[in-house]
């Protein structure tokens, strides 16, 4: 009884903490296998994004290679047609002297049939170039003209150049955000890819658990059954057997009233039942105020502070050098304006660049570690979780064992206790026939059975054929002369409460006792017939003890085997889990020092860039200022007017 309480609270636990666990096990499955359909459909929508950035990206290197191709010839073009007013400008200047014969006048003749100008002026420019010699009253005319073109050429060709530039710049930002748009998907598309490997495996694994979880619950819950029944039926017997002993124990005391020797009263007390379980205008001025001019224009549009610019005032305010060399500082010094203005773009564009790099990275780094440390936190889960239920395995396993072997010695010790009480309830009813027999022979001579005729041997039946005399056969041994033995512990008489008290005198006058005698026999019939009942019910019972013992066997082995399986299965996931772990704790060390080192290259950037990024387009503006105030003087210089 003992074993079946220990054996019951044992299976309950573990049928409560497998029932507590499939719900569980139940759960991740379903979360995990919506956590890949999510990810398979953020998958399909990232490789779908990537593959229209890519043609997006093909389509815009198409266009820009078309526009490259005809900014090149619009330019060629252009740059052909201002070489050729260059030289003819000078040429018509200076005379005219030969000019009609070279390849620019060549050049000036398809001009004034393809270029968009006034009739008046096509008119007099093709007359002009139609004539025989290099002078012609209106060559003022024509260079008025021919300037008036050059100016609307040169403003083609920069509006053409800032075009391109324009368009490159546009080019090139589609490029490098369609770039970075690429590879951001490339990467999302590694790592959700990895992800969804790992939750695959995830999901075969926590499934595997789950069958031998609900495996391991049939188990026990038929185990359990089974035990119950077992143990039920034991405590019914038991029941049973103490009404049993106490019936037993009266007969017994019956019993000794007839059968008073010694040794079968030792085996009655013995054997009996009783035991049990991101439009210059040309004016005429003088020189000084034409200087004057030019520098209250400068100094009424420039914007910001330059030196270079003041050393400019101070040039103009002298007067001395002629236009030529102040237009020469003019230029030099818009030149180098343009050249720091293009370095700054450059450096802003570097900047901004490098900036949105730079924080892409550090994104996508954060991500990662997020992601690893998500990943190192389910390893580690995942490990603990595996140990506890290894551990728990293990102890099962220990705990069964011992329960076997419990029951082993048990059922050894019941089938001693039956074959040695079934060989005494044997022998009780070889003493009781013999005293019965032995009883008739004197009350009923008819049913008395004779002891079997001495079998004699070759030699003995030779002696008696010879006439001899045959030894007398040795006494009975055993019970009382019976013949009938049994080893048993042997009892002395002080094992005995106490000594039967002496006879009483004897009536030495013989009266039979015919009818005392036929209930003494009744009394031995009624004592065989229930000892052999009770070896009939020892034996159903050996017989049902035998049967659940090998059905406990069958399920202990059952359970073992069962859970022996689910400890190989989970020390493989178990390695399985470290070994991920292990290389997903190295994978996040090296990610992290990717972002102390993009964190250390941002700081630089910073260093770099700040000043640039604040003042640029405070810088921009006033070199703007500076260039539009000088290319006004200039043009004061040469004749304009902006008063």
């Amino acid at each position: 009884m003992c074993y079946c309480q220990n054996a019951d609270d044992l299976l309950g636990g573990e049928i409560a903490a497998a029932k507590t666990k499939i719900p569980q096990l139940e759960s991740t499955i379903k979360e995990d296998a919506a956590m890949k359909k999510q990810l398979d459909s953020d998958l399909k929508g990232h490789k779908a994004d990537r593959t229209a950035a890519k043609e997006a990206l093909a389509k815009a290197e198409a266009i820009r290679e078309k526009e490259s191709i005809d900014y090149a010839k619009e330019s060629g073009d252009l740059k052909t047609n201002l070489a050729a007013l260059a030289k003819a400008i000078p040429a018509i200047e200076k005379g005219m002297t030969g000019f009609l014969q070279t390849s620019a006048a060549s050049v000036l003749r398809e001009l004034s049939v393809s270029m968009d100008m006034s009739s008046v002026d096509r008119d007099m420019l093709a007359s002009f170039l139609s004539a025989k010699n290099g002078y012609a009253p209106q060559s003022g005319e024509i260079v008025g003209i021919l300037k008036q073109m050059n100016d609307e050429m040169a403003k083609n060709l920069a509006d053409a150049t800032g075009s391109e530039e324009e368009s490159i710049k546009e080019y090139d930002g589609l490029v490098g955000a369609k770039g970075k748009e690429i590879a951001s998907l490339t990467k999302a598309i590694e790592v959700k890819t990895s992800r969804v490997g790992e939750i695959a495996v995830k999901l075969a694994e926590t499934a595997n658990d789950l069958e031998d979880t609900k495996e391991d619950l049939t188990e026990s819950e038929r185990f359990l059954a089974n035990l119950d029944s077992s143990c039920e039926k034991k405590r019914k017997e038991w029941s049973v057997f103490e009404k049993m002993q106490a019936e037993e124990l009266l007969a017994l005391a019956d019993t000794v009233k007839i059968l008073n020797d010694d040794d079968a009263l030792e085996l009655f007390k013995k054997t009996l039942p009783g035991a049990g379980a991101s439009s210059f205008l040309q004016i005429q001025v003088t020189s000084g105020e034409t200087m004057h001019r030019a520098l209250a224009t400068l100094q009424s549009h420039r914007k910001g502070k330059d030196p270079r610019v003041d050393l400019l005032e101070v040039a103009l305010r002298g007067g001395k050098g002629g236009f030529e060399k102040i237009s020469k500082m003019i230029d030099d010094l818009v030149g180098v304006l343009k050249k720091e203005q293009v370095d700054d773009d450059k450096k802003k564009e570097y900047c901004e660049a490098e900036f949105d790099k730079n924080e892409d990275e550090k994104k996508g780094l954060d991500n990662d570690v997020s992601d690893v440390s998500t990943t190192i936190a389910d390893a580690e889960e995942s490990v603990a979780t595996l140990t506890s239920e290894l551990k728990a395995l293990s102890d099962g396993i220990a705990s069964l064992d011992k329960e076997v072997g419990d029951a082993t010695e048990t059922r050894k010790e019941e089938n001693q206790d039956w074959t040695e009480t079934s060989a005494a309830n044997n022998a009780a009813v070889d003493v009781l026939k013999f005293a019965k027999n032995r009883l008739n022979k004197f009350y009923n001579p008819k049913l008395h059975k004779a002891a079997p005729k001495r079998e004699l041997s070759e030699e003995d039946q030779i002696t008696v054929n010879m006439g001899g005399t045959l030894a007398p056969t040795e006494a009975p041994g055993g019970i009382a002369g019976t013949g009938i033995s049994f080893v048993q512990m042997k009892a002395k008489r002080s094992d005995f409460d106490a000594v039967p008290p002496p006879p009483p005198a004897a009536d030495l006058a013989y009266k039979s006792k015919g009818e005392e005698s036929a209930g003494v026999i009744q009394m031995m019939d009624t004592l065989i017939a229930d000892v052999e009942k009770e070896n009939q019910e020892l034996k159903l019972t050996e017989d049902d003890a035998q049967k659940n013992y090998e059905t406990f066997m069958e399920d202990a082995s059952a359970k073992r085997a069962e859970n022996s399986k689910s400890i190989t299965d989970k020390e493989a996931a178990l390695a399985e889990t470290e070994d991920e772990l292990l290389t997903s704790k190295e994978a996040l060390k090296d990610t992290k020092t990717n972002l102390m080192e993009n964190a250390k290259y941002g700081a630089g950037l910073h260093a770099e860039c700040d000043w640039l990024l604040k003042y640029f387009d405070m810088r921009k503006e006033a070199r703007a200022g500076e260039t539009d105030a000088l290319g006004k003087a200039k043009d004061v210089l040469n004749g304009a007017d902006y008063s």
